[in-house]
């Protein structure tokens, strides 16, 4: 197949038939540990404007704790979504395309060479980045929902193989600075497979509640050395001078609930504030929902179910750890990052 390398070379003639020219557009697609997402936009006054997107859980990282690999059917469900990815890249061509591959090709054994296989097939060249990169480019997505009377924030990536925690600081003109950032080991596919959810009848007496606390425990140990200076970052939330910015499908399934929306609505979900209390109160609804409700759920749907509490979980270990009173939440991130790095770098090119 020929989708990707179709992307790479742009249209024909864009004055035939007496049309104007095409804004130039670009494409980032983002290969996590759980989704596979596509954005196709083109440059506008303030950033960027959507023409196409694609977002597909594939469970990527399926089983891969504890083979090291990535095992055929979440390979192959891979494919399909990417197959779909490509076919959209045909559709539209674009000036600029980044694809960007994250934890489960870093971790697994066989990550390059299914990754080979992708760019064979499918034409689409991945590059799996390192955690500090993706911090990097999830910050730079994130950056225009950081209250500017703040301090400091901290942006929460919560992914399905790890969460990259970001401390950034306004440093004017829109500007924001890295001060700090950690990449834990750990995320919703790791944790939802090392604690599975227990059944009101489990023979093994694991009871719900020991059960969330268990995977609270697990991310707040894996926060214990996240950042040398982290009870600064914590005083500055107690005193309302940082906030959190959660990134990642858990924290917008959080605020889907809280808005009790009848279907999942970005327009309305992405930059929304939560108190730290209406979180609390969601993430309790979530896990009093039985797992066949939250897969009802139009925010949260079945392939989101079984993971949605060990966001919930992630998401409260961090608010226990630096005790932010509000989160914003982002339905943007990697993505977003990498398409204003490639409009920059175009614009930079024709000046």
């Amino acid at each position: 197949m020929a989708h990707g390398r179709s992307a790479k070379r742009g249209g024909g003639d864009p004055w035939r038939g007496g049309r104007r020219p095409r804004q130039p557009a670009f494409a980032a697609i983002d290969l996590g540990t759980n989704n596979c997402r596509l954005l196709i936009a083109e440059p506008a006054r303030e950033g960027f404007r959507v023409v196409s997107g694609y977002s597909q859980i594939v469970r990527l990282g399926e089983g891969l704790a504890a083979t090291g690999r990535l095992s055929d059917a979440a390979m192959e469900r891979t494919m399909a979504a990417l197959c779909a990815c490509a076919e959209r890249l045909a559709a539209r061509p674009v000036t600029a395309s980044r694809c960007m591959a994250t934890q489960a090709c870093r971790a697994a054994a066989n990550g390059l060479e299914f990754l080979a296989r992708v760019e064979r097939e499918l034409g689409l060249a991945f590059a799996i980045i390192e955690p500090e990169e993706e911090a990097r480019l999830a910050v730079l997505g994130c950056a225009s929902l950081i209250d500017p009377a703040v301090e400091a924030a901290l942006i929460v990536d919560i992914g399905g193989g790890s969460t990259e925690l970001s401390w950034v600081e306004p440093s004017g003109a829109g500007a924001t600075m890295i001060r700090a950032w950690a990449s834990l080991p750990i995320g919703v596919v790791t944790l939802a497979e090392r604690w599975p959810e227990p059944t009101p009848d489990a023979a093994d007496g694991v009871q719900r509640p020991g059960w969330f606390d268990s995977m609270k425990r697990d991310a707040a140990d894996a926060m214990d050395t996240a950042f040398a200076d982290a009870a600064a970052l914590a005083h500055l939330m107690r005193m309302r001078k940082a906030h959190i910015i959660g990134t990642s499908g858990a924290v917008t399934s959080l605020a889907g609930v809280h808005l009790e929306l009848e279907r999942y609505r970005r327009s309305l979900i992405d930059g929304v504030w939560l108190g730290a209390n209406e979180c609390a109160a969601a993430t309790r609804r979530l896990f009093e929902m039985a797992l066949g409700d939250r897969a009802r759920h139009p925010c949260i749907g079945p392939a989101r179910a079984d993971l949605v509490l060990a966001g919930c979980a992630i998401l409260e270990a961090v608010l226990d750890r630096w005790p932010s009173d509000r989160v914003r939440v982002a339905d943007r991130g990697l993505r977003e990052g990498a398409l204003i790095t490639l409009i920059a770098a175009h614009q930079a090119g024709r000046a």
